[in-house]
């Protein structure tokens, strides 16, 4: 966190205010991104798979945890559509997603409506965030908030961020941080409103923050402080379906990843790794019949012919590899060069994808030519694209 002196004005009622050699406090990273980081790193501890950032604004929460492996749902939930048009095309799955789909389907939709409002497509989340919201809403908009939340959506862990008011006398103004705050809270207030909520709606609640105040400043804590709420107890399946009612929300932008669930990705993956594999072992036996061409048919010691030494390095082997060595080996017939399946399978992420030679050789059936008896991949020896 970096610290510049300067003079500041501070706005007050209209009027101004000097502020002499007030400090102008710098996050690094932005204060923003650390609290960001905080819900990813909540994602990476506890493998939630759905997940919901209620007030997304501009996506750009989401567009971090959608490369979290673990999630299969990810839903954003604004009131102003505006924002969700423009920015729902930041969510879209890139060229590298087709290329190297997925493990898991990850599905992400964004929602035009007030997360003060029930819509039984938020049901059943693992975590639902709230960075930066209960800070908008009103006196009665904050009354309804902990039902609609904690009461009808009932996820298993809620992560609610707010600013730190306590702080605010670091800062040149003496006014809210942001002219639509309804209010700014100090930890005093925020942890009595959330031991409150959390014992209405059975939940225990963890308080943290990011913004760590500077060197002699460490009694007014975090710039941002944050409650981690977490369901004591599951809801039973029963109890959810009480909770089923309509939609409320307007779909805005909904898409889906290319992922090794989907059969066609599947079997795009496994083809590309098989071709890849076979690829690289019938390289390594070229290699190894041109220096055996280049080497001498005698070893006369008066030949003054210097057997052929290769200058590549001599590669380590990794325990892959060392599986691999095990494998039955490549083998040519005439021109034809064959890979036991065998040995293909052990390949780390095809034994993980496809788990047995069978199932291995039912993805490759009509796609990669095999032997006779379909234990291994047939392929040119030599080929225009060897050259």
């Amino acid at each position: 966190m970096a610290e510049n002196n300067i003079e500041c004005n501070s706005v007050v009622g209209g009027n101004v205010e000097e502020v002499p050699n007030k400090k102008i406090i710098k996050f690094n990273p932005p204060l923003y991104k650390q609290r960001y980081q905080f819900v990813k790193n909540l994602v990476e501890q506890h493998q939630p798979k759905k997940v919901a950032d209620l007030g997304c604004g501009d996506v750009c929460l989401l567009v971090i945890l959608k490369y979290q492996k673990c999630i299969e749902e990810l839903v954003g939930v604004d009131i102003n559509e505006g924002r969700l048009k423009w920015n729902g095309s930041r969510l879209s799955p890139c060229l590298g997603d087709h290329l190297d789909p997925r493990e898991l389907d990850l599905v992400i939709t964004l929602y035009h409506g007030s997360v003060l409002e029930k819509d039984c497509r938020l049901l059943g989340f693992d975590l639902v965030a709230c960075i930066e919201l209960i800070e908008h809403f009103d006196s009665e908009d904050l009354a309804k908030f902990p039902e609609v939340v904690f009461g009808y959506m009932s996820p298993a862990m809620i992560v609610i961020s707010t600013p730190n008011s306590d702080f605010n006398s670091l800062f040149p103004s003496t006014v809210f941080r942001d002219s639509d705050h309804k209010f700014e809270w100090s930890r005093m207030q925020f942890q009595t409103w959330a031991l409150d909520v959390a014992n209405r709606y059975s939940y225990s609640v963890e308080f943290t923050g990011v913004g760590e105040p500077p060197a002699g400043a460490e009694d007014v804590g975090c710039c941002t402080q944050i409650g981690v709420f977490r369901k004591k107890a599951k809801a039973t399946e029963s109890a959810v379906l009480e909770h089923h009612g309509e939609h409320v929300y307007e779909v805005i932008y909904t898409t889906s990843y290319p992922s090794l669930q989907q059969m066609n990705y599947c079997r795009r993956v496994v083809t590309y790794l098989v071709y890849r594999e076979v690829h690289r072992m019938k390289r390594r036996c070229q290699v190894s019949r041109r220096q055996h061409e280049l080497e001498p048919e005698s070893a006369d010691p008066g030949n003054p012919t210097r057997k052929f030494i290769s200058d590549l390095p001599v590669p380590v082997l990794t325990e892959a590899d060392k599986a691999m060595e095990m494998t039955p080996q490549p083998f040519c017939i005439g021109d034809k060069f064959y890979v036991p399946l065998e040995r293909i399978i052990a390949c780390p992420r095809l034994r993980h994808i496809c788990g047995n030679v069978e199932k291995l050789r039912e993805f490759l059936a009509d796609v990669v030519e095999l032997n006779c008896d379909g234990s291994a991949v047939k392929v040119d020896l030599h080929d225009c694209g060897d050259y």
